[in-house]
């Protein structure tokens, strides 16, 4: 049989168009097309007449009358319908469902590919974590969702570049170097209080460990040359307890950074380097191991060195958007729609963070990207106003940046919520939970609800081998249909001639209009930066597929029928793989 396969959806469009042509002309309407919630209203309903209806001044339905007998003549329309107050419903004829299992095989990974972006310049930034430390479960799930987002946005037609921005200057790197200095301190004898609101991690000891073992004793200074001149430091339980004490802690905290750049002088910047680079090293492995990958990594010391932060302020000041009081500089973000002024250049003389984010995200848009993604945590939501503010200020358009936020995940093991942290400062890390359940259930469970929504994350249930457990039940589809080719012997290109015109069974018919869905599918997901309905789409396909396992026998004696089943799983496969690469998950024949 041919090949050709139609896609439905834009041959209906263009009927509509052209029936529409017929009936009002100069109506200036697109057509809307929509799957009706039950599948006995058809493949795709039309609300054409009821928007055509209020122009016209006349009743939808017979308008909707109108526009059926406007329609072209098509092979593939099996039959239309007027329901309720004027929805066109059409039913599309099976013969042209029989026809995709071939074009899906033909097609190979290339299916459900799309042309929403056209060749768009898209960059999605994403997890960006501060190299303090190792990224943790939060940072996981921005991970799967920024990586997930950018494939699907690839796979509908942009052209996709993924950025890290790296966190590599201002006062958290000094933190950590400093971390690193006093713990290595300590293991030269010389023992400094260590600061409560410095870096607890196990893994600045690990660190230090490194810097005595290859440099012995070249960076020791003794305490009373570290504590000169720097405010008494609070202890712990007084950092948790007494409300002055963390104000105390952040002027003993800066005393003892001034006081390593000092003592230290160039080897300083061996310390705060060498603390970066491994966290950094350690942050690029544990995503790489994730199968999340980078185009580019951005340095924020970048904006620095080349006077980017200056331009960008100048810019702004050109325009009026900065005045001085107080010594600092103010950028006027309040009239902007932020809630009030922000400072750009304190009193010290020293850029702000936001400073940094305004140089950055006007050099995204210098470099051509038609949109911008930020990937920030839900706590961030009232950043989105200033940055965009600053964008407009600076003469650009705000509307190119877009912002989407993930929640926090929260982890649960047999039904107990799991602690995130202990006193240490010990996170839950991404590294830890992938150890646990695997890459694969972690990169599912993270995409599976929507980005900004709450997502508890069963650990027990990630890990079981149940129909319950949403990436093992897809995964099995998967698998299920490699044994059965296995057990057949044949190639897959030797199905490219099965007698699909044999699938009527409605499990079958019901599969290859699932089929059918997953270009749709993508495209939802790429409008709405929404992997979670790929998710979604690859739950509903599994189903699909094992509930025509328990009503129709695929390795059947009839040889012509077989082929036709075994073209149309082997189809399923190709989906099943094509969906699940999308969110990072492996696609295993055997389970």
């Amino acid at each position: 049989m041919s090949l050709a396969y139609t896609d439905p959806k834009q041959h209906l469009a263009d009927l509509f168009r052209q029936a529409l042509a017929r009936v009002a002309p100069d109506s200036g309407l697109a057509v809307e097309l929509e799957r009706p919630k039950q599948a006995a209203h058809g493949d795709w309903a039309c609300n054409l007449a009821m928007q055509l209806a209020r122009g016209l001044k006349r009743n939808p339905r017979e308008v909707a009358a109108e526009l059926i007998a406007a329609l072209p003549a098509s092979d593939w329309v099996e039959k239309t319908e007027i329901a309720g107050p004027g929805f066109i419903n059409v039913f599309i004829t099976p013969r042209l469902w029989q026809r995709l299992p071939a074009h899906i095989l033909a097609q190979g990974a290339e299916y459900g590919r799309i042309e929403l972006g056209r060749g768009k310049r898209v960059q999605v930034e994403f997890v960006s974590a501060n190299p303090t430390g190792p990224l943790h479960v939060g940072h996981g799930r921005g991970a799967a969702y920024g990586a997930s987002l950018a494939s699907v946005l690839t796979h509908a037609g942009y052209h996709v570049q993924r950025e890290y921005y790296v966190n590599d200057a201002g006062r958290q790197m000094d933190i950590l170097a400093l971390s690193t200095w006093l713990r290595y301190l300590e293991l030269t004898g010389e023992c400094v209080p260590f600061p409560p609101n410095a870096y607890q991690g196990g893994y600045v000891r690990v660190l230090a460990d490194s810097i005595y073992a290859l440099h012995g004793e070249r960076y020791k200074r003794t305490a009373a040359q570290v504590l000169t001149g720097v405010p008494a430091i609070p202890s712990a339980e007084e950092y948790a307890q007494q409300p002055d004490a963390k104000g105390r802690a952040e002027a003993s905290l800066d005393a003892l950074i001034a006081a390593a750049k000092r003592l230290l002088g160039q080897d300083y910047d061996y310390i705060h380097g060498y603390a970066l680079e491994e966290q950094l090293g350690d942050c690029r492995n544990d995503l790489t191991e994730f199968g999340v990958s980078f185009d580019h990594w951005f340095s924020e010391r970048t904006l620095h060195d080349a006077g980017l932060i200056e331009r960008a302020l100048e810019q702004l000041r050109h325009k009026g958007q900065l005045y001085e009081q107080d010594g600092a500089v103010w950028f006027r973000s309040s009239a902007h729609g932020d809630e009030k002024d922000r400072v750009v250049r304190r009193e010290n003389g020293q850029y702000t963070y936001f400073a940094a984010d305004i140089a950055y995200h006007l050099n995204k848009l210098e470099r051509g990207f038609d949109r911008v993604i930020d990937v920030w945590g839900a706590d961030h939501h009232g950043y989105i106003p200033r940055v965009k503010g600053a964008l407009a200020a600076a003469g650009h358009d705000p509307d190119r940046l877009e912002v989407a936020l993930v929640q926090f995940a929260v982890l649960y093991r047999d039904g107990q919520k799991v602690s995130m942290s202990t006193r240490a400062g010990e996170y839950v890390t991404l590294r830890e939970l992938r150890q646990e359940v695997g890459n694969d259930a972690c990169r599912f469970f993270y995409v599976l609800r929507k980005s900004d929504q709450h997502l508890d994350f069963d650990l027990d249930l990630a890990k079981s081998q149940s129909a319950d457990n949403p990436v093992y039940y897809i995964q099995y589809a998967h698998a299920r249909v490699s044994s059965v080719l296995a057990g057949w012997g044949g190639m897959e290109k030797d199905l490219a001639d099965a007698d699909a015109t044999l699938l009527t069974h409605p499990s079958e018919l019901a599969l290859l209009r699932r089929l059918a869905e997953f270009p749709e599918s993508i495209g939802a997901a790429a409008r709405d930066y929404a992997p979670h309905l790929v998710a979604y789409y690859l739950k509903d396909l599994a189903a699909d597929l094992h509930g025509l396992y328990t009503t129709c026998r695929i390795l059947e004696e009839d040889e012509a029928l077989r082929l036709a089943r075994l073209q149309l799983v082997a189809a399923t496969r190709r989906v099943l793989r094509s969906g699940l690469g999308l969110l990072g998950v492996s696609a295993p024949d055997k389970m």
